[in-house]
């Protein structure tokens, strides 16, 4: 039997799933990946002598991962070492702070100390709203392949479509917050989980609250650094027979009767394929940057670029301020934020600061002379336009004066720093502006607007955060695993 001959174009993490689920399934599989590295947007940057992960830092949902692992004869927890957190981050305003706990109760007490009773009951009944959400739309939506408003309300019942309708599904999150949290500091903690797809709290739809209910289940650090799974991934689709070739620059696809055939590498290598799997932002196939014939591999609609970010990886001395893993500043404007951001194009003069404590997995203070850090602040896609320096400059001073507030102790010159900013992702990740999760999830149809796993040029698939069901780690393993699903389907191993 000869087997179907299968490229990925892309070893992002949605990449690498398809590549070890068709492996694992006896299919001819090629992954091609541009960078010396797998990982895609899970990679890692020197900044002096210690290594930092500058990518995604938030592990959750590894059900998916569990379930990937057992469908492919292998066990998640034996291959891959994780810690869970306790704490789920720590927030800042100026010298006040608040710890979320993955425990809810400890959540509210910890609320109650901070807002009063009457927020500490309204966070439970958040809660107990955001976890209904999550168990109504996983099966229709999530998990589906190809989900529409009216299959997702057909699968939803009478239970979940009362859900929704509780919680004004053409409401805006932060509207939808602001009945839970009369206390507008905790409404900037919770509408905060907007920009984990890339959007505003106050144009995205108020399901994504059921992201509070995703982090309550668990987040867990990796132990060995995030890059540890796309390479354990990579290694058990090699030992399958995948060949993964890095350094691999794909110029373009071709199609035969409108249908694929090969891709073109830019040394002028020429591979042939029953199928494609295009691990990619889909702006690249729009704009016909990998042939003009596939300009039309998705339906055209005005889409919105979800957000971008500068970030600063950093080796530190380490600092006093006891900090979580896990932290973010706020400063007192959060509105302002994002209107810079998707209306003036241009970075917040009152950014929030997520900072990631990488050496801080079991303790909040450190007995080593130095430590990890990863700083980011959200910026417009809009890195297809020339950096302007002193605007980055002032953003940094920006970031820097905010933490001091705080009590964290900053000193430029001890600082072992690689700044990366919205042009430097426009250039890893080509076509995309610099953005880093496709389109922003805005209005309450959006989430019906990314494209599926099937395009429309036959035998050619789509995965990756730009594509449903959407952007970060766990959702863009699930479009891989659709990805391979559909393919298999319509093109199985025989006939």
């Amino acid at each position: 039997m000869t087997k179907k001959k299968i490229v990925i174009i892309g070893g992002g993490i949605a990449g690498l799933c398809a590549c070890l689920k068709l492996a694992h399934q006896g299919y001819d599989v090629t992954l091609l990946e541009k960078a010396e590295q797998v990982g895609g947007k899970i990679r890692t940057i020197q900044a002096g002598d210690l290594l930092i992960d500058s990518g995604p830092t938030v592990f959750t949902m590894r059900w998916v991962f569990e379930e990937l692992f057992k469908e492919c004869d292998e066990n998640f927890s034996e291959l891959i070492s994780t810690t869970s957190l306790p704490v789920l981050a720590r927030h800042f305003w100026g010298k006040e702070q608040l710890d979320l706990y993955a425990d809810e109760h400890l959540s509210a007490k910890a609320i109650h100390e901070f807002s009063g009773k009457k927020q500490s009951d309204l966070f439970l009944e958040f809660c107990r709203v955001s976890k209904k959400v999550y168990e109504s739309l996983e099966s229709p939506y999530i998990r589906a392949r190809r989900p529409t408003l009216t299959s997702m309300m057909s699968q939803l019942g009478l239970s979940g479509t009362k859900t929704l309708m509780g919680i004004g599904p053409f409401k805006n999150l932060w509207q939808s917050l602001e009945n839970f949290f009369p206390d507008p500091r905790l409404q900037q903690l919770f509408g905060r989980y907007a920009t984990y797809c890339g959007s505003s709290p106050f144009l995205a739809p108020a399901t994504l609250m059921l992201i509070a209910h995703v982090e309550m289940v668990g987040v867990w650090s990796i132990n060995e650094g995030m890059t540890k799974l796309p390479q354990t991934i990579a290694q058990l689709a090699r030992v399958r027979g995948a060949s993964i070739r890095n350094g691999a620059q794909v110029k373009r696809m071709l199609l035969s009767d409108k249908e694929i055939t090969q891709v073109e590498l830019d040394t002028g290598e020429m591979i042939p394929a029953d199928a494609i799997i295009f691990n990619g932002d889909v702006a690249a196939l729009s704009s016909g940057l990998l042939g003009s014939e596939l300009r039309s591999a998705t339906p055209a609609m005005p889409t919105v670029s979800s957000l971008s970010a500068i970030t600063w990886s950093a080796s530190i001395p380490s600092n006093q301020l006891p900090i979580s893993h896990h932290n973010v500043f706020f400063d007192d404007d959060y509105a302002s934020e994002f209107t810079s951001i998707f209306d003036a194009k241009k970075l917040p003069s009152k950014p929030t600061v997520y900072l990631c404590a990488q050496s801080r997995i079991h303790t909040e203070k450190l007995s080593t002379p130095s430590e990890k850090v990863l700083l980011l602040v959200n910026a417009p896609a809009n890195g297809d336009l020339p950096p302007s320096t002193s605007e980055i400059e002032l953003c940094q001073q920006h970031v820097f004066q905010l933490l001091g507030k705080s009590g964290f102790q900053i000193n430029q010159e001890s600082w072992e720093m690689v700044r990366t900013t919205p042009q430097d992702f426009h250039q890893l990740f080509p076509a995309t502006k610099g953005a880093l999760y496709g389109m922003a999830t805005h209005g309450w149809m959006s989430s019906f607007q990314r494209p599926s796993s099937i395009s429309n040029i036959k035998n050619l698939f789509l995965a990756g955060g730009s594509v449903h069901p959407g952007p970060g780690v766990p959702m863009a393993a699930l479009s891989g695993r659709l990805a391979a699903a559909t393919l298999m389907d319509r093109l199985p191993l025989t006939k």
